[in-house]
């Protein structure tokens, strides 16, 4: 070939490259308005098989938001966003996304996939109870079983119904269409709680289409959820007995916080009246132990929550649960728009299963109850054995956590950490639950991270913020007002304030002290 057909063919591949590379290449999107972004998003949709194995099946829409970078000169590698539950939509995140990763935005693509069985992704969501039966439902195990067992077969009712496939590993077989559709060489990866999972598992089936990846509050494949779910709920609970415990303020208003807490838990169940969170009204219902523990777990995510706790557990051992109801019921102030179809699709295929043999009564109480019993019957999608394993990563991986999280804390990620290898990067936040990218100083590090032009940069990024960022202190309820009118005191609180000086010059003014 000669040097001019050479450079005529050289010239054909870039600009063939550049036209694959544009946003919309094969996936068509259109200008569209979200709740929560300022200014416009392209929208598209990605026709998807159902089931893998049979390309002319049933097929799906994907949903697709890509939110532009602002720059003119955006850079080709966009964030893929992996919302967390699993079932929340990462597209009803939009808002919160764009808020978190703001700077990011500046530079590159921001896009957020309804990840199947999710949001308008073939959704398989159940039906939203009143708040009364919400509440009902938190408060016997029975009764929220028997409505999953219904809404399941409903879902099961749906011209996408087979839950057999929506695992992890056919949707990040999506997510990888997307990027072939939006024609995208690399893309950075930020994963969040469940998110994380999927972002490992994408990193795993397609390493060399990763050139960053953030996963903030790690779950990894082989966390088996339902047994992690009640050893870390406990474990988090048990740091925040200690910490009131070692702090001053805390101990002297709650001296015997564990006592407190055991002593309640043997006292139930018992019937009590309470207001119900949402709406106010008077209710008499039974609360279980199963139900308290549940109710206490909660606010463990967030720590400025978590800090009425122990005042919540004094109140509720004393017979008064109004609070300790409230502050669980305020935990769902995030528009995560659960999919619980696709959420148990998940971990009754994934996690599930490798649960260890129920060994008594025990072992039927809080998650693995729960799991165990919804799942019995739910369909189960094959997970391939590799889905289990985590190769070393070719791509710089920065893993955070925080101290506090009783979901995914710390050990999660560094077992993980070791498996990734030596581009992998764990950082804590010891005083922080779920959610490490919420704090500011965390969201500037993940920035200069993916930002970073080198990997040796973006590994070498300052993460000492994570040891400066406190524990809310235990809250206190306020006090009764003290200020009383005292019997000779000649100016009364109602009195108007003294006038100020008269200006030089000017006759003084009568007052009603005046002779």
């Amino acid at each position: 070939m000669s040097r001019r057909s050479a450079w005529r063919a050289a010239l054909a591949a870039a600009l063939a490259l550049g036209g694959a590379g544009a946003w919309g290449a094969t996936l068509p999107l259109h200008a569209c308005r979200l709740a929560g972004l300022e200014h416009d998003a392209q929208c598209g949709v990605l026709k998807r098989p159902l089931d893998p194995g049979r390309p002319q099946g049933t097929q799906i829409d994907l949903h697709v938001v890509v939110i532009p970078a602002l720059a003119r000169q955006k850079q080709p590698d966009p964030i893929f966003f992996f919302a967390g539950g699993p079932g929340q939509s990462a597209v009803g995140l939009a808002g919160t996304v764009q808020a978190f990763m703001q700077r990011l935005g500046q530079r590159r693509d921001l896009v957020l996939i309804d990840q199947r069985g999710t949001g308008h992704s073939a959704p398989l969501q159940c039906d939203i109870p009143p708040p009364e039966e919400a509440l009902a439902r938190a408060l016997d195990r029975s009764r929220e079983v028997a409505a999953l067992v219904a809404c399941r077969a409903k879902l099961q009712a749906l011209p996408w119904g087979d839950l057999r496939f929506y695992t992890t590993t056919i949707a990040m077989a999506d997510a990888d269409a997307v990027r072939v559709a939006l024609g995208a060489q690399q893309v950075d990866l930020v994963g969040i709680s469940y998110g994380t999972r999927a972002a490992l598992e994408y990193l795993r089936a397609y390493p060399l289409h990763v050139r960053r990846a953030v996963v903030d509050g790690v779950a990894p494949p082989d966390m088996v959820l339902p047994a992690s779910d009640d050893v870390d709920g406990r474990a988090a609970l048990d740091k925040l007995f200690a910490d009131c415990a070692a702090d001053k303020t805390c101990a002297q208003a709650h001296p015997a916080l564990v006592a407190r807490w055991e002593a309640l838990q043997a006292s139930l169940p018992r019937a009590v009246d309470i207001h119900d969170p949402v709406t106010g009204r008077p209710l008499h219902v039974t609360i279980t132990a199963e139900a308290v523990r549940g109710a206490a777990r909660r606010p463990l995510y967030r720590p400025e929550q978590a800090a009425i706790l122990p005042y919540a557990i004094e109140e509720a051992a004393a017979g008064r649960f109004d609070v300790l109801m409230a502050i669980a019921s305020s935990t769902n102030d995030l528009p995560t728009d659960l999919s619980e179809g696709q959420h148990f699709s998940v971990i009754c295929s994934e996690d599930v299963p490798r649960l260890p043999a129920s060994s008594g009564p025990a072992s039927e109480q809080g998650a693995q109850g729960l799991y165990r019993a919804v799942c019995a019957q739910w369909p189960r999608g094959a997970v391939p054995p590799a889905f289990y394993t985590i190769p070393p990563s070719p791509a710089p991986v920065l893993l955070m956590s925080g101290g506090l999280d009783p979901v995914t804390p710390p050990r999660h990620a560094e077992r993980v950490a070791r498996a990734l290898g030596p581009k992998a990067r764990s950082v804590v936040v010891a005083n922080n639950g779920h959610n490490v990218m919420a704090i500011a100083c965390m969201r500037d590090a993940v920035f200069r991270f993916i930002a970073a032009a080198g990997e040796a940069e973006a590994l070498a990024v300052d993460l000492g913020c994570a040891a400066r960022v406190p524990r809310p202190p235990a809250f206190t309820p306020p006090l009764p007002a003290r200020g009383v009118q005292a019997t000779n005191d000649p100016d009364r609180f109602d009195d108007p304030p003294p006038r100020t000086p008269d200006a030089p010059g000017t006759p003084p003014t009568a007052s009603k002290d005046s002779r």
